[in-house]
């Protein structure tokens, strides 16, 4: 389930000594939207970018604005969610269903997102691990990344980008494009060229960067 996740204690403290560390170049950039990143890590005061781009904390102006048919494709989206017992997960800017439980649901839970989207201008689908998402289109994370290098603190940066899902492979992408690193954390195919095999390596990681 998207809530179950662990967040270690003192992960914000941490997070907050690298950015201190890197003048504030730093940002965390996720899918999940900004007001869950902001409960997993109270206390951390940085950047951060959320629901894949399309929300964010410390820039100006917003990075996406609601679409008019936001309120009709979420509940397109929780009714078949709740009619087949798989996940509908809420997103600010759009939703997504879940089937990690029922592995076999993959192609239809595709061809009922494909399906939407046809009724739903404006979104794009995001296949994600064991889920597929609308979300606004032309918000992705290689573009959310762009965006941060346009602030001050980033200028003449090196960027390095740390993610697990295929939705983080634009950005991984993007860091390397543009003369940096690429970092894939887990197992899966991936076009990064380094990796990490767990959360704990990374974790340990940025402790290491930070004691440097």
């Amino acid at each position: 389930r998207p809530d179950a996740i662990v967040v270690p204690s003192g992960l914000a403290r941490l997070l907050n000594q690298l950015r201190a560390r890197m003048d504030d170049a730093f940002a965390v950039v996720s899918g999940r939207s900004l007001h869950e990143l902001e409960t997993f890590l109270t206390g951390f005061n940085g950047l951060m970018i959320g629901s894949h781009g399309a929300e964010a904390r410390g820039i100006e102006p917003p990075l996406a604005h609601a679409i008019p048919g936001l309120p009709f494709a979420q509940s397109e989206l929780a009714a078949f969610a709740a009619s087949r017992g798989l996940l509908y997960e809420h997103k600010p800017h759009g939703g997504a269903i879940h089937y990690r439980h029922t592995p076999e649901s993959a192609e239809t839970v595709s061809i009922f997102v494909h399906h939407l989207l046809e009724r739903s201008p404006g979104f794009e689908v995001q296949p994600a691990k064991m889920a597929y998402e609308l979300r606004p289109a032309g918000v992705s994370k290689d573009k959310a990344l762009a965006r941060l290098w346009q602030e001050a603190q980033f200028a003449d940066r090196i960027p390095a980008y740390l993610g697990d899902d295929s939705t983080d492979e634009p950005a991984l992408l993007w860091a390397q494009e543009n003369g940096g690193f690429g970092i894939k954390i887990g197992e899966g195919e991936s076009a990064a060229r380094h990796r990490l095999a767990q959360p704990a390596d990374v974790h340990a990681w940025l402790a290491a960067a930070v004691e440097e």
